[in-house]
């Protein structure tokens, strides 16, 4: 059967996707390790992150990506 074979009908598009969680299935091996940063930086992340190290986490990822697709 090819995809336009298929009938949706009974099954509408999805269009809003605000009720979504990321990364529920997702689950990377985590390491540990010790870094050495900025105090203000690290004080940054406490106060706008309730869960600071996975929100470092996050940015450290979007950056290796980015440059991972760059180069």
């Amino acid at each position: 059967m090819t995809d336009e074979d298929i009938d949706f009908s009974d099954a509408p598009e999805i269009t809003d996707f605000s009720g979504f969680k990321r990364g529920l299935f997702y689950r990377p091996e985590k390491q540990a390790v010790t870094i050495r940063l900025d105090a203000d930086v690290v004080a940054w992340f406490k106060s706008a992150e309730p869960k600071y190290q996975t929100a470092v986490n996050r940015v450290l990822r979007e950056y290796m990506l980015a440059h991972t697709k760059a180069g």
